[in-house]
């Protein structure tokens, strides 16, 4: 930082260059500072990324942790243009024949008079029309095109309203339950005074339910998505056709499952080549690295247990025996033909091993991913490992904080005291000078 002093010229003393040196001595222990808070930030970061890979592997490892997630169940249909099928673990293997005799269907309901237009002649300027019991109340001149806003701006009606040209110069307004199936029919009662006025005849569509049978059994349905119809599944009906018989076949889906393995395998090799590159940042001389703070040898040791871990008693007691192992990197593998092997040998054992068969105190399942959880769970809580470890941290960075205020007070006291002391002592060496050279020309004239 340079100094304002500004040098007489009568002496050979760089009294900026002084106050320069003196204040880099005296700024030292704040650099010192500030490097530390530099670095405390760093490791907070640090902290930060650890519980990103920690959390990433946390998810995997409740994707595998209960009976629902690692039995997943999957469905084929023969014909998907007359049935879609999806299904949820609670599904039950098996072969459904389905015959969908008819489909579930709104009413629909047009009037039998027509409007030139839709927004110019007004068809009722008073009175009321009567929905499903819900009352449209007139109170002005209303086009058709008007009274399908009025109607599908009340509340509590059960029908919309179109306004539709059915000819040249023809607009009817047509209505249409919102839902399908018998039960939401509607009535209209028609009370308009005043235009052109609105008529209404029969229905155009009667409301109907969906009718098919499942496996011979007659199922009636209000709407076209059953979840009820097959255990587990959920039938969207697409078309009918009495004289057709849909299969649906539904078994489990071993592909999710090893999909569900395979993305804990990348979580957890994610966090392991983190923890590698924190040792090597380290013995490159990189601060702010969790190399040799216990966190990282916490995590490592607790999931090294569950991999080490027995769980169950069945068939598969060990993560080993269904295809997860180590290469020599310290990587972790899967052996996708092992896992589905394993699933074809004994499915329960497999779901034991992973899910447990039982549910701990703090919520979690007993078995291997469950108990992986539980234990990264101590970690990425909030007061768990990782959050203590950085709420210790920013208390730390706010003392340095207030140290380094206080540091940087005193300094700025300083210079300005040096500034001053070093421009009154060159004024007087300059004074000084300008005196010796005075002595001195007097000197000269008397000898």
């Amino acid at each position: 930082m340079s100094s304002p002093i500004t040098l007489s010229g009568f002496n050979n003393i760089d009294f900026g260059t002084i106050l320069n040196l003196v204040m880099q001595q005296a700024s030292q222990p704040l650099q010192t500072m500030q490097t530390q808070q530099s670095t405390l930030s760093t490791t907070n970061s640090t902290y930060s990324l650890l519980a990103s890979k920690l959390g990433s592997l946390e998810t995997a490892a409740a994707d595998l942790s209960t009976t629902s997630g690692v039995t997943q169940y999957g469905a084929t249909v023969n014909d998907p243009t007359a049935l879609g099928v999806s299904t949820t673990s609670s599904a039950v293997t098996g072969t459904y024949n389905v015959v969908v005799t008819s489909l579930a269907q709104s009413q629909v309901t047009a009037s039998t008079s027509t409007a030139p237009d839709a927004s110019t002649t007004a068809v009722a300027t008073g009175g009321t029309l009567t929905i499903g019991g819900v009352a449209v109340t007139v109170a002005a001149s209303l086009t058709l095109q008007g009274l399908a806003d009025q109607i599908n701006g009340t509340t509590g009606i059960t029908a919309s309203a179109a306004v539709v040209q059915s000819a040249p110069g023809a607009y009817r307004l047509v209505l249409t339950s919102t839902n399908t199936g018998a039960a939401n029919a509607f009535t209209v009662t028609n009370a308009l005074t005043g235009g052109t006025g609105v008529t209404f005849g029969g229905n155009t569509l009667a409301a109907a339910d969906a009718a098919l049978t499942v496996n011979g059994l007659a199922i009636a349905s209000a709407s076209n998505t059953l979840t009820s119809a097959i255990p587990g599944a959920t039938l969207s009906l697409l078309r009918a056709d009495p004289t057709k018989t849909v299969t649906v076949s539904v078994s489990p889906d071993d592909s999710a499952l090893v999909g569900k393995a395979q993305t804990l395998v990348s979580a957890y090799n994610n966090l392991t080549k983190f923890i590698q590159s924190q040792n090597t940042s380290a013995a490159q001389g990189q601060q702010g690295t969790l190399a040799h703070e216990a966190i990282l040898r916490q995590a490592r040791d607790t999931l090294r247990s569950v991999f080490n871990g027995t769980y169950g008693t069945g068939t598969f007691t060990h993560l080993a025996e269904v295809g997860f192992g180590f290469d020599r990197a310290g990587s972790l593998t899967l052996d996708k033909t092992a896992l589905t092997t394993a699933l074809t040998q004994s499915r329960s054992s497999v779901v034991t091993l992973f899910a447990g068969n039982a549910t701990t105190a703090a919520g979690f399942t007993n078995g291997a991913f469950g108990t992986m959880q539980s234990g990264i769970h101590d970690f990425t809580q909030a007061g768990g490992f990782v959050s203590s470890a950085q709420i210790l941290l920013q208390a730390q960075s706010t003392r340095l904080s207030g140290l380094i205020n206080t540091m940087q007070d005193r300094l700025a006291v300083q210079r300005a005291t040096l500034q001053r002391e070093y421009t009154a002592a060159d004024l007087a060496m300059t004074q000084l000078k300008s005196q010796s050279a005075g002595l001195s020309s007097l000197s000269s004239k008397l000898f």
